[in-house]
């Protein structure tokens, strides 16, 4: 994988990127953990010794993968999780905006992050211990982001800190469900039957939170 007029770290840096998006693709037929570094180095044509060049093992591999899928979640998040600054909006106007702000982030985010979304939702539940402790590490301090945007809100200001992060883990769970439905979908027609289911259990989860008594 010499390329003449590179430099050698810039090659370095190429040879692991290839190693990422190799091990990324590969993982989608049987997850991390069926993955072998033989598999991966053949993959992009180099001899299995060069792996350790970059990654000690696999797992250490997977766990690199693990903080680049959470960028992706957290830049989908982030631009989903915009709280209209609205004081004169309606509960329903409020929880319409909000779901249709979040569905449409949604889908640009699955179409431009698909592997990483569905890397995020697999190995969550089947990969290697190291990394799935990693995905629940990362959903945790997701879910803290969220409850902290939501204690902001005018209608759940009052709310615990404890409901908070339930909403919060609700919210974060969904969302990734639908993100990894969304990234699997191969027709237009198909996209938008998922979006608008997920707009409108969106807005019934909002409906219901945003009238709940935190104090009961």
């Amino acid at each position: 994988m010499t390329t003449p007029g590179v430099s050698r770290s810039e090659q370095k840096e190429r040879t692991r990127r290839a190693i990422l998006d190799a091990a990324l693709g590969l993982a989608e037929e049987g997850g991390l953990a069926a993955l072998s570094l033989r598999q991966v180095a053949k993959e992009i044509g180099i001899v299995p010794t060069a792996f350790y060049r970059h990654f000690a093992s696999i797992d250490e591999l997977g766990l690199t993968l693990v903080t680049e899928s959470f960028d992706a979640l957290r830049a989908l998040l982030r631009d989903a999780r915009t709280i209209p600054d609205d004081a004169t909006a309606s509960e329903w106007e409020l929880t319409v905006s909000i779901a249709n702000k979040s569905i449409d982030a949604l889908v640009t985010h699955a179409r431009q992050s698909d592997q990483h979304l569905r890397f995020i939702a697999r190995e969550l539940l089947a990969g290697p211990p190291a990394v799935r402790e990693a995905v629940r590490h990362q959903l945790q301090l997701v879910e803290r982001e969220l409850a902290t945007d939501l204690a902001h809100v005018e209608l759940t200001r009052a709310w615990s800190s404890s409901d908070l992060a339930i909403l919060a883990n609700l919210l974060v769970n969904a969302m990734l469900i639908r993100a990894e439905e969304l990234s699997r979908s191969a027709s237009a027609a198909e996209t938008r039957r998922i979006a608008d289911t997920a707009r409108r259990q969106l807005h019934m989860v909002l409906v219901g939170a945003l009238r709940w008594d935190s104090s009961k």
